[in-house]
């Protein structure tokens, strides 16, 4: 069973993907923000991270260099999430070390088998 850092501060949005990977058997823990993504960098390595880039306290290229600052997390999947997408933003996030991008709203068709995919073809 993958286990994934869901880092999202809208309930409806964490809900929805609550519900997704749920239904796929997925083990989900939550950050809101980034003083609880902080508490969740002690926590076992997941196998991925949903990542949010626009939270109200902390953009989600800070929390990127936080993760990838700890040695045994380094190595961990990050997914960049966001509805606001604007032109390079893409380009940026991966600059930064997330490896992929899904914009919101998510395809809830698509969504699991993206994911599936993703920790598949990961070679960290």
């Amino acid at each position: 069973m993958p286990r994934v850092w869901v880092v999202e501060d809208n309930d409806a949005n964490f809900e929805l993907v609550e519900f997704l990977l749920g239904e796929a058997g997925w083990s989900i823990e939550r950050a809101r923000d980034g003083r609880e993504f902080a508490s969740l960098l002690s926590r076992p390595a997941p196998d991925l991270v949903l990542l949010d880039m626009h939270l109200p306290d902390v953009s989600g290229l800070d929390l990127i260099g936080r993760l990838r600052d700890v040695p045994r997390l380094r190595r961990v999947a990050v997914l960049a999430l966001t509805a606001h997408a604007m032109r390079g933003d893409r380009e940026r996030f991966l600059e930064a070390g997330c490896d992929g991008y899904i914009s919101k709203p998510i395809d809830t068709a698509t969504f699991v088998v993206a994911l599936e995919r993703m920790l598949r073809a990961d070679t960290r």
